[in-house]
């Protein structure tokens, strides 16, 4: 059965089309066309989207949960509860993100992963694409919400641990800097595929340049768990904010980042090196209540995911909700917001050939948005997904 869809325009990953044709056929993109060159395919079941912007589904590189569920508990029911969620709201892929844990749980954790990641999509959810490691080569002084009792200094054979209990699916890894031994395991990880983020940090300037020189390629949620600003010793975020080849993350809740400071990083990363994340743990999706983050119990109300002291552990966001924040937080045009959720990390990973971007051939992912960025129907697979 082939599938039409056809809204106000289309933006395919780098241009944007008016009036178009998407032909869809067994869950793959069969021809994008527009409405000047072509007719709508005779017998084709039509998904029309009035006055909508078609485009690539969005891809979250760290997130740690959903719909009740953490990535850690590695079970087929948990990893489809967050995948059937996550697709329900427009994210079609995402990098599962791991929270610091005593070694051994986060061996097991990964090893479980691989397992899961190594099966074929399933029609109606999200895919995860890879792992994140957010811990545990982070800082002491910038440790958030990760338990400082199993923080780690850098160590590669402890890293080459990790990386063979995924099977080599690490895809991103977040370190801080100024641990010793930060230079030589960036430039190990680089090695070996592994794109590294800079994050969780108490560094000077200095120190991070010196791991971006080793190989590090962005920044993990910038602002969050990061040494001030200062006029004289830039710190980390300076840098990140200067750096123009680094690519950086954004927590755009409106929580974890006041609307001024989204302003801030938009003018100095602008859209090639912006990218939106959601940082979500398991609430996401759920009432108010007590939830998990890798073990810890966290408190949830009023859009706040805390754990005791105040301290913020990962957000409840969805992708498509921090889209349409940064829209109105920066006035920026829609195509431009796209981008930071499609891709720009699918090229930070490395992943241009599974997400952010749409192609005749590729997988039939896809969402609808309204002016303002607001999900208007999500296609997973060539199928469309109710908005939960």
């Amino acid at each position: 059965m082939r599938t039409a869809l056809t809204a106000k325009r289309l933006w395919d990953g780098t241009r944007l089309l008016d009036d178009p044709i998407v032909v869809i056929e067994n869950g793959r993109i069969d021809s994008i066309t527009t409405r000047a060159a072509a007719t709508t395919p005779a017998g084709a079941q039509v998904m029309d989207f009035p006055g909508a912007t078609l485009a690539p589904a969005l891809l979250d590189v760290h997130i740690h949960g959903a719909a009740g569920h953490d990535v850690m508990e590695a079970t087929p029911s948990a990893l489809a509860a967050i995948c059937t969620f996550l697709a329900s709201r427009g994210t079609g892929s995402f990098l599962a993100t791991t929270v610091t844990a005593p070694l051994d749980a986060t061996l097991r954790s990964l090893s479980a992963l691989a397992k899961l990641l190594s099966q074929a999509p399933v029609e109606g959810q999200a895919r995860p694409l890879g792992i994140h490691l957010e811990g545990p080569f982070l800082s002491h002084a910038k440790k958030g919400a990760h338990p400082p009792e199993y923080l780690l200094a850098p160590n590669i054979s402890i890293f080459d641990r990790l990386h063979e209990a995924a099977e080599g699916r690490v895809r991103l890894m977040t370190l801080a800097p100024e641990l010793p031994g930060a230079v030589e395991l960036a430039a190990h990880a680089t090695a070996r595929g592994v794109r590294v983020s800079v994050g969780h940090s108490n560094a000077t300037a200095a120190e991070t340049r010196a791991v971006i020189a080793a190989g590090a390629v962005s920044a993990t949620h910038t602002f969050n768990a990061m040494r001030p600003l200062d006029h004289r010793e830039p710190g980390i975020l300076g840098t990140v904010l200067t750096t123009d080849e680094l690519f950086a993350e954004l927590i755009c809740d409106g929580i974890h980042t006041a609307p001024e400071m989204v302003k801030l990083w938009w003018r100095a990363k602008r859209p090639a090196r912006a990218i939106l994340i959601t940082d979500a743990m398991s609430a996401a999706g759920m009432p108010n209540g007590e939830y998990q983050l890798g073990g810890m119990a966290v408190q949830v109300a009023e859009g706040r995911a805390l754990l005791p002291g105040n301290v913020l552990a990962g957000s409840v966001l969805t992708l498509d909700r921090g889209l349409a924040n940064f829209i109105e937080f920066t006035g920026a045009r829609l195509e431009e917001a796209l981008r930071l959720a499609t891709a720009n990390p699918a090229m930070m990973t490395g992943l241009e050939d599974q997400a952010g971007s749409l192609v005749a051939g590729g997988p039939a992912n896809l969402i609808a948005v309204d002016a303002a960025g607001r999900l208007a129907g999500a296609i997973t697979h060539g199928k469309r997904v109710l908005s939960a």
